[in-house]
């Protein structure tokens, strides 16, 4: 958790807007480190959370995580913490096993033009069996509003998804967990090219990050320096709040630099920012 980021958000463990959809995207540049301070957050925030890593292993996570002072192996024994780790998942929907108990969440790997059904109804069922009289009658913790992290949306087109299935996996990831459950959802895109392209084609990432812009209410978009190669900073941020204000809606952005430690990240006085209405 990268406290001079708390700071930008003004986000703290202990007090955080719910409810809220946090867009990570990056181009040529790497957003994971994004991912671990909101995933350190809302474990710190005694949040129930619910990740699911398509990208890396389950001890990837834990070594980073373990640096900024949480223990994903802690967090997973108490229950705090769901993992569903994409890579091992894939193996039961690809080399089936008659005595694989695992969940078919990844089920859409057989034919993906049926969409993220599996996957959205293994985050439903979760979410909402998860709380309340049955886990307090037995003496469980409680835990905070629950919190869906996903990485990386993007590895869905390279596995044959269509961006609609996507949108509407993220869709209704919302009303579940933001809506309903008044919980929160993070969830990495990452980007290819410039921002200035337009090849037509309507199923890459460009679209998808143009579709989930207009679901969330906070983005944070990482690029690299524009200038180039620079060794004291790594790159840059924008970060956009999009909040409803009478019939229309109202948009800040700001920019900071920031560079990223082996214990933590820094983050630069802010270049530019506008709002607009």
């Amino acid at each position: 958790m990268y406290t001079e980021l708390n700071s930008i958000l003004n986000t703290t463990p202990d007090s955080f807007t719910q409810g809220e959809f946090v867009l990570l995207s990056d181009r040529k540049s790497d957003a994971s480190f994004l991912i671990h301070h909101f995933l350190s957050l809302y474990l710190r925030a005694r949040c129930k959370v619910w990740f699911l890593g398509l990208v890396q292993s389950f001890n990837h996570y834990s070594a980073i995580s373990q640096r900024l002072g949480v223990s994903l192996v802690q967090a997973k024994e108490k229950g705090q913490l769901v993992f569903l780790e994409g890579l091992n998942e894939s193996l039961s929907v690809l080399i089936p096993q008659e005595t694989d108990t695992r969940s078919q969440a990844m089920g859409f790997l057989s034919d993906p033009a049926v969409g993220l059904k599996s996957l959205y109804e293994f985050v439903r069922s979760s979410v909402t069996s998860s709380g309340g009289g049955e886990e307090e009658a037995d003496g469980a913790e409680e835990w905070g509003p629950p919190v869906l992290l996903v990485d990386d949306l993007s590895v869905l087109l390279s596995l044959g998804v269509s961006v609609g299935a996507v949108l509407d996996f993220s869709h209704y990831c919302r009303a579940t967990v933001c809506s309903q459950l008044q919980g929160n959802v993070v969830m990495l895109v990452r980007c290819d090219g410039e921002e200035e392209e337009d090849d037509g084609d309507d199923e890459g990432s460009e679209r998808l990050l143009k579709g989930l812009t207009h679901q969330c209410s906070l983005t944070l978009h990482v690029q690299g320096l524009p200038t180039g190669f620079c060794r004291d900073i790594h790159g840059q941020v924008e970060v956009c709040w999009r909040r409803r204000q009478g019939d229309g809606q109202y948009t800040q952005k700001k920019l900071f630099q920031y560079k990223v430690h082996d214990k933590g990240a820094s983050f630069f006085a802010p270049g530019t920012s506008s709002a607009v209405l």
